[in-house]
């Protein structure tokens, strides 16, 4: 297998690119303005330049609007490389925002400045989602700065806004650009997985936020039985809210957990006292709910226990949708997309995969939502979001070669 092995070993001498890049991409500080940022701009900008030292036969910059960011607008970008035969194109959409770094002082370096420790590569946004960006660049750069062409079209997409619902990002991309999209396409999210890049994601969950405000009667502490303390009321709802884990527990195998999961999460301040008791309190619920049951279903339910703890205490309670988003169909798991995905994880790991559905949200759901189908993989280290997020410079390696692989397909035979 000559052209495998020279590819191969190509990859394994762009250490310091891989470097480079995690720190430029790092310095580039991408939030959105939910975030207190004003979008992700310096890093398209960078990434732009960086994309067209490989002369795609396309590259565009898709604005949209958004007049709370900088300029008013949110930079996507979208570039392909020809193939050498006709067909459809691999796709690997990334992210480009970040969220925020949190307290600071929980950081050992500055968030924003790129420190390697040994095999890790520390900061912020390193692992989400720039893991994704600079694998699936380099995989590419590897093969075009060796001579070669993919043998099939290639196309590298950098959204905005996928932390704060993508409706600036790949949700605007498929509504106004659908053009740049097939069915037959393969399509490749690099934003989650697991450790040793054996997990292909398929299927995703219903996701459900609500917001309960319990509303009774403030009182001085010393004479509750002035008023109604909406703290008890609130402790009440959540421990109710758990008959959801009973009421709807069917399970499946296919996603990690099995069940659909009901996790009261986020308060806000009440009373800024000890000696009064509050009339208001809001919290907030997490559901993530398997494609089985109608998010429809668990809202009626969730108004029955509502109503059932507000009449029992005298109290009102409000129930509001935060966010939405219905499970799609999921990506067969002999789709082309995970079948490529899972030849070439054996071809350089060795490993055989598996195919599961998760909890949490990606971008996959958009396109599974527009019929196209849609694989998520990627070696992660799972520290997203954490202080001190890190992800390994041997997994940026070893991910650069398998999509390396996907992007030539049939690598190890002569004369490709």
């Amino acid at each position: 297998m000559p052209n495998l092995h020279s590819l191969l070993r190509n990859i394994d001498g762009y250490k310091d690119e891989i470097i480079e890049l995690q720190a430029g991409l790092t310095s580039r500080i991408a939030l959105g303005p939910e975030n207190n940022g004003t979008g992700e701009h310096e890093k398209a900008a960078y990434l732009q330049t960086i994309i067209e030292e490989l002369k795609p036969d396309y590259i565009k910059e898709i604005r949209a609007p958004d007049k709370r960011a900088r300029d008013g607008y949110r930079p996507n970008l979208v570039a392909k490389w020809k193939g050498k035969q006709p067909g459809p194109t691999i796709w690997v959409l990334s992210h480009m925002d970040i969220v925020p770094p949190g307290d600071h002082s929980l950081w050992a370096t500055d968030p924003y400045e790129v420190k390697i420790d040994g095999d890790r590569i520390i900061g912020r946004g390193v692992e989400d989602n720039q893991h994704g960006i600079v694998s699936s660049f380099i995989g590419l750069k590897a093969i075009l700065e060796s001579g070669k062409r993919p043998r099939n079209n290639v196309g590298l997409v950098f959204v905005a806004d996928e932390e704060t619902g993508s409706k600036y990002g790949l949700e605007y991309l498929l509504k106004q650009h659908s053009n740049f999209f097939s069915s037959e396409d393969l399509i490749i999210v690099p934003d989650g997985g697991n450790k040793d890049g054996s997990m292909i994601e398929v299927a995703e969950k219903s996701l459900l936020w609500l917001k309960f405000t319990v509303i009774g009667f403030q009182c001085h502490g010393s004479t509750p039985d002035k008023g109604k303390n909406s703290l008890y009321g609130m402790a009440k709802l959540v421990v109710a809210l758990n008959d959801l884990k009973q009421a709807f527990g069917q399970r499946d195998d296919l996603f990690n957990p099995p069940t659909s999961t009901f996790e009261s999460t986020k308060t806000e301040p009440n009373v800024p006292n000890i000696n009064t008791i509050p009339g208001k309190n809001i919290f907030y619920m997490d559901c993530r709910i398997l494609p089985h049951h109608q998010p429809d279903d668990i809202l009626v339910q969730v108004e029955k226990i509502t109503s059932d703890v507000a009449a029992e205490l005298g109290l009102e309670i409000q129930v509001e949708q935060v966010y939405r988003q219905d499970a799609t169909n999921p990506t067969p798991i002999d789709a082309p997309v995970v079948k490529a995905l899972a030849k070439a994880i054996k071809t350089i790991k060795n490993l055989n995969t598996e195919q599961i559905g998760i909890g949490g949200g990606t971008v996959a759901a958009f396109f599974r939502r527009a019929g196209i189908p849609a694989a998520v993989w990627v070696t992660t280290q799972d520290t997203a979001h954490q202080p001190n997020e890190y992800c390994l410079l041997s997994d940026l390696i070893s991910d650069a070669k398998i999509f390396a692989s996907v992007y030539m397909d049939e690598l190890n035979e002569e004369g490709n």
